[in-house]
């Protein structure tokens, strides 16, 4: 699906409205596929901006990463938690493990990870450990 973002020349850059953080941010390729994902999670499945964050910092291992993206739910808990990759990234088990990885903090009970050609989701069950891979 195409998406129109908004887009502008900052000197040598090109520049992208992010409307979660309400700011211009550099149009990198992971940052395009990041931006189209929001724009999908807000125009075709109509979640509201406010349940949307980016770049949040989460302590992971003892050390300060930042996720992509989380959706929350309407109890304000962590409902998707997504990892944005370049296109040209393949999505492979290391990948995925990232996403695990960030999860384990945020324990959203589904896990995107997507470059924006192909995605793999999954369902984490916090009960038994289990993690399932969904379709899509």
């Amino acid at each position: 699906m195409a998406y129109t973002l908004k887009i502008r020349e900052n000197g040598a850059q090109q520049e992208v409205f992010d409307p979660v953080r309400q700011k211009w941010v550099v149009m990198t390729p992971e940052e395009h596929v990041r931006q189209v994902f929001i724009l999908y999670l807000l125009n075709v499945k109509q979640l509201p901006l406010s349940h949307l964050s980016v770049e949040h910092a989460v302590t992971v291992n003892g050390m300060t990463q930042r996720y992509d993206l989380v959706v929350f739910g309407d109890d304000l808990k962590p409902w998707m938690m997504v990892e944005c990759k370049a296109p040209h990234v393949k999505l492979t088990q290391k990948v995925a493990d990232q996403a695990a990885r960030y999860n384990a903090v945020l324990r959203a009970p589904l896990v995107c990870v997507t470059n924006g050609v192909e995605r793999m989701v999954f369902r984490v069950d916090f009960e038994t450990g289990k993690v399932r891979r969904l379709e899509g």
